[in-house]
Formats: C-alpha cells, sequence, structure tokens
C-alpha cells in the first residue's frame, strides 16, 4: 500500500523516539514511498547496505574497569581544528524532499551541537546559503563542501572558487562514483524529482556533447566514463584551489597509499552508503586495512551503518579519526526539521560518551584495537 506525505511537516518528536532506530520507523511514516526509496534504499540486492550496519554489530566491546573517567571528554583534533566530537554529517543530496527548510535545518542543527557538516554538491539550497548559516555559530564544527567531478571542467573550477569565497574549509571529492548504482528499490518506486528541488548548485553547467559513437560501442563504457576523474584529476584539482582536499570512497590499501604520495588532507573509507556497487564490503570490514595502509600519515574518517555511539567508538578503536553519519539525520530531519537533526546528534554523542565511560575510556586516545572483539557463536550443548 502506498502513501503520501502530510502536507505540513512535522516539527515535534513524539516522547517514544528515543534512537537512531525510532527516528527511521518514524521518518518511514512520514516520507512518501518513493522519497524513502530513494533516501534509505542501496544499489541491486542491497548486500552492502545490510553489512555495513551488521559489520558494526559484529564486533563486541571488551570493556575495561575500575580506570579513572574524571575530567573525560569526547574532543579530537581534525585537520588542524579540535572538535568537540568526532561525529560529522555525511554530503546528502536534495534534502528539501525530506523537510521544506532542507539543508538549512541540517546546517543549523549541525552548528549547535558542534558538529561538522560536509555539503553535498547536489544540495537543493544554494552553498553560500548554507555556509552563511554555520559560520556564524561560534561554537560549529568543521564546514566542508562535497564536491563531484563534472565533465564540464570550467564548471568544476568555478564551482570550488564559490566553496572558497563562501568560506568553505576543505573540499571532500567523492571518487567512488563515476556513474550512479544499480538502484532496483528507487526505479521499483518510480523516483522522480517534484517540481521545486533540483541541484540548484549545478545550474548553468554546459552537458558534455555526447560522442559520435559505432553501432556496437557503448554508451557508458565509450561515452560518459571518458569524462571520469583520475588521479591526474586529483593532481589538478590540488593545483586550482587552496583548500585541503579529501578523497571519499576509499576502500583498497592501494588506492589510500597512492592517495597518500599525492598529498591529500585525509581519506574517508567510505561504500557510498551501500548505493553505488553492491557486494563491497563493509566499512567496518575494510577501515583496519586502510589505517595500515597510511600509517597513520593521513586522517581517516568511514561513514556507513553507524547508528549507535558504540558504532562510533568502535570506528575509534579501528583507527578513524572521525565519523560521518548520513541516513539517521535524514530520518531526523523528515521527522521534526533542524530539532530532529539535532536530536539525531545529540543521542549519538549522548551514547558515545556513555559508551567511553562504560569501557573504561577517560578521552578517545584510549580507544584502541584492544577494545574490540569479532562475536564469535558459541555452541551450547544439550544436557
Amino acid at each position: 500500500m502506498t502513501h503520501t506525505a502530510p502536507t505540513t511537516p512535522r516539527n515535534f518528536l513524539p516522547e517514544s523516539v528515543v534512537s537512531l532506530s525510532d527516528h527511521e520507523s518514524h521518518a518511514q511514516r512520514v516520507l512518501t514511498d518513493a522519497t524513502w526509496a530513494y533516501f534509505n534504499g542501496g544499489a541491486a540486492d542491497e548486500i552492502t547496505l545490510r553489512a555495513n550496519q551488521q559489520a558494526w554489530q559484529n564486533l563486541a566491546l571488551l570493556p575495561r574497569v575500575l580506570r579513572p573517567l574524571a575530567g573525560g571528554h569526547t574532543r579530537t583534533s581534525l585537520l588542524g581544528r579540535t572538535l568537540a566530537h568526532p561525529i560529522l554529517v555525511a554530503p546528502m543530496a536534495y534534502q528539501r524532499l525530506a523537510h521544506p527548510d532542507g539543508e538549512l535545518a541540517t546546517a543549523l542543527a549541525a552548528a549547535a551541537l558542534g558538529a561538522g557538516l560536509v555539503v553535498s554538491t547536489q544540495a537543493s539550497t544554494p552553498l553560500e546559503d548554507v555556509a552563511h548559516l554555520v559560520l556564524a555559530e561560534r561554537d560549529r564544527g568543521p564546514l566542508w563542501f562535497q564536491l563531484y567531478w563534472q565533465a564540464d571542467i570550467g564548471f568544476t573550477k568555478a564551482l570550488v572558487q564559490r566553496a572558497e569565497a563562501a568560506g568553505f574549509e576543505a573540499l571532500v571529492l567523492t571518487v567512488d562514483a563515476p556513474v550512479q548504482g544499480v538502484r532496483d528499490r528507487e526505479r521499483r518506486a518510480g523516483f522522480k524529482l517534484p517540481p521545486g528541488i533540483s541541484a540548484v548548485n549545478l545550474q548553468g553547467m554546459n552537458a558534455p556533447k555526447p560522442p559520435q559513437l559505432a553501432a556496437k560501442q557503448s554508451g557508458l563504457l565509450e561515452g560518459l566514463l571518458t569524462h571520469a576523474a583520475t588521479w591526474d584529476d586529483v593532481a589538478w584539482l590540488q593545483a586550482q584551489t587552496r583548500l585541503p582536499i579529501l578523497l571519499k570512497g576509499i576502500t583498497h590499501p592501494a588506492d589510500a597509499r597512492q592517495a597518500l604520495s599525492l598529498g591529500v588532507a585525509g581519506l574517508i573509507v567510505s561504500n557510498h552508503g551501500g548505493r553505488t556497487l553492491d557486494t563491497v564490503p563493509a566499512t567496518a570490514a575494510l577501515l583496519p586495512a586502510i589505517a595500515q595502509a597510511v600509517g597513520g600519515e593521513l586522517p581517516l574518517l568511514v561513514d556507513g551503518g553507524i547508528r549507535r555511539g558504540t558504532d562510533v567508538l568502535k570506528a575509534i578503536a579501528l583507527g578513524a579519526a572521525a565519523v560521518m553519519v548520513g541516513r539517521p539525520v535524514l530520518h531526523g530531519l523528515a521527522n521534526a526539521g533542524a530539532r530532529g537533526v539535532a536530536h539525531v546528534l545529540r543521542l549519538l554523542r549522548d551514547e558515545l560518551e556513555m559508551a567511553m565511560a562504560l569501557t573504561g575510556c577517560r578521552t578517545l586516545a584510549d580507544a584502541s584495537g584492544a577494545l574490540l572483539q569479532h562475536k564469535v557463536s558459541i555452541s551450547i550443548p544439550a544436557r
């Protein structure tokens, strides 16, 4: 049975919403079926989508007791800044699908909660408007701009210049999506952008002329992908901007080492939330090898399936400096606008603090691999 979203957006939360899982269940009732499929669906059979969350759950915590905890905190350092906590909002497109205030509500909540914010190239609100809100908040987290490589190289450069002028502090180049994934759930739902919602930051871009292809040539492999970004383009981008550049979508240690050799500012271990290539391993499983490959010489962030403060602590123990959270933020946004996003971020931070206290970690520096154990199945013999 299909349903449509209520015409009046919700700006309050029921008392029964006390976890990110509750936010998700509530948001599904608020959003249309098509929008829900777009936000929550994954690629193909959604194996990676499910694995992301399950992988964090498969890591067990081994708490230490009677450790001194006085003066503890969640602070961390990232790109030369001290953050109040290691939680950032991941870049997500078309947030006005979830709530009329869209990216502005998310920005307001993130800034108020001291969370870093990464604004998508495909935002449904101009990047300058989002930056203006965030930069006005004294205790805000970092403000970064996520960049999709565009075939129009001049437009790409102009977009970077806009981000610089608006006050963004870093660029996040997404490198794992030269094409969109096979999103069956989204197609079954018939998702289309409604009137009035678009990637406003891409207005005015010149679409590339399609190449002349022979009858048996591939429009994708021999057409569209001729404009896909390469390592040379990363080097070109570094020469065009004064901003530090992070690469989002690193899953292979060899790519991590190549990025390190180019002198990028950081890496984000990500499989695009399971939305591009299905059957890629979960990010929790990928993170340790990437951490080993860079040997502490680059800050690492990770996203994908993080739903609890314990997941955040596990990510830090595996070698991440911080985490990015995506879908739960959209759920909070759909449920109650800026208030809902703030609630999601507050829940994660509160749960992180409790997890630290209960595992004997006074600070995030105390979280190491010794804190973790992979869950094992125990067979209990019949009597």
